[in-house]
């Protein structure tokens, strides 16, 4: 078909469920049960650990897995298993709160060395079939079909089967896959048919299967965005669609009153970004109970190096150094607070990191008990241009931005 009447066709692929996914690959015998991914490993997920260690994953019994009853804590749900979400428990709910709604539930911690081997292996299959592919996270993408053999046929679908085929086959997952227009028609298709679900969507199909949903649905409407539309009688796409540009700006502004308008409308010529640099790197916590800067200084200092090291090691993992150190704090009563320091020179040195960030921790009241901790690093430089740079730069200004670093990690000591 020549490229001047090919119809624009965006691929969003969505993963189903896919921490909990890849667990049940490891654990077949929990198909089908309720099952939550989240919280950080506990003493319950070591003692199953080694009391199982002789055993076949695939042949451990369904009863010798911890469950979600009596959770005591502050960890939130990754992901739920459809069947765990039958009973209301979902993504980045507290798991406190799920344990109410289903204390049955097997409760089992993250794995991230093997969700990064899964989440490689399903975008490399893509990479072979459509190339022209956006990375938005661990388990989805965009996709260009527009160009590519298939992508054209049955508005998409005889492509996204292929794709769907394709990743199962390899690995055994499912996904969603949503095809339209445009990445935000193709965001909200993914998620019509799930799980392992095809929706299509055509710029004719915007007042019969996008204007009758919930204007959350829109990505971009958050809660706050919504309730403020609802206080205007507006509560689908389409009844955002019948108000006037103009209102909507005077009413949420010029920037937003403009998006809310061609969103609704089914507008977004935001292209598939193929590469994109990260803008930092970063690692938080949420503790198990709040922590004081005084009374547990022991604790909360382990804890701040380890965050420092986590953050050197995906530096290093992902090529990168930086300049700008920041910390994430928030406090007891949900307030958060935030603090940076720019380097003259670029590190990834967890040494370098742990004392500029602890010279941040000096500049934040630390009076009340902490709940959540995060450590950032900004200002990002591909290591091997660094390295270069470095060759290159004359040795008096290299060693002036060591003395400035060196000269303020004196000041440092504070966890």
């Amino acid at each position: 078909m020549p490229a001047a009447t090919m119809r624009r066709r965006i691929a969003h692929l969505d993963m189903d469920a896919f921490y909990a996914s890849v667990e049940l690959l490891r654990y077949p015998q929990l198909k089908g049960l309720p099952v939550v991914i989240g919280g950080g490993r506990r003493s319950e997920d070591e003692a199953f650990k080694g009391a199982q260690a002789d055993r076949p994953l695939n042949k451990i019994p369904v009863a010798a897995f911890p469950l979600l009853q009596g959770y005591t804590g502050r960890g939130v749900i990754t992901t739920a298993t459809y069947a765990a979400r039958q009973f209301g428990v979902g993504s980045a709910m507290g798991l406190m709160k799920a344990a109410k709604l289903c204390p049955q539930a097997i409760l089992l911690p993250v794995d991230f060395t093997e969700i990064r081997r899964y989440s490689n292996a399903f975008k490399a299959i893509i990479g072979d079939i459509a190339p022209l592919m956006e990375n938005r996270g661990i388990d989805e993408v965009f996709i260009d079909f527009t160009a590519v053999p298939g992508g054209q046929r049955e508005g998409g679908r005889v492509l996204a089967r292929l794709i769907q085929k394709s990743i199962f086959d390899a690995t055994g997952l499912t996904c969603s896959v949503g095809v339209a227009p445009n990445k935000l028609l193709a965001k909200m298709a993914s998620e019509f048919n799930k799980p392992n679900g095809i929706a299509i969507v055509f710029e004719e199909d915007l007042h019969s299967k996008i204007w009758p949903l919930a204007c959350r649905k829109i990505n971009g409407i958050g809660p706050k965005a919504d309730e403020k539309l609802q206080s205007f009688g507006i509560h689908t796409i389409g009844e955002l669609a019948q108000k006037d540009i103009d209102w909507l700006i005077d009413h949420f502004g010029q920037k937003t009153g403009a998006w809310l308008f061609e969103a609704a409308h089914g507008q977004d010529e935001r292209p598939v970004v193929l590469s994109s640099e990260p803008v930092s790197i970063s690692r938080e916590t949420t503790f198990e109970r709040d922590l004081h800067a005084v009374r547990d200084k022991a604790e909360l200092g382990a804890i701040f190096t380890q965050l420092c090291e986590q953050v050197a090691d995906d530096l290093a993992r992902k090529g990168y150094v930086g300049k700008t150190v920041g910390i994430k704090l928030r406090y007891d009563d949900f307030k958060s607070v935030t603090r940076d320091h720019t380097l003259p020179n670029h590190t990834g040195d967890a040494q370098t990191i742990r004392k500029i960030a602890g010279l941040c921790l000096k500049r934040v009241p630390l009076s009340q008990r902490l709940r959540l901790l995060g450590v950032r690093v900004g200002s990002l430089m591909k290591a091997e241009e660094h390295a270069e740079f470095m060759k290159n730069e004359p040795v008096a200004l290299i060693n002036k931005a060591q003395e400035a670093t060196d000269s303020i990690a004196l000041e440092w000591q504070l966890f």
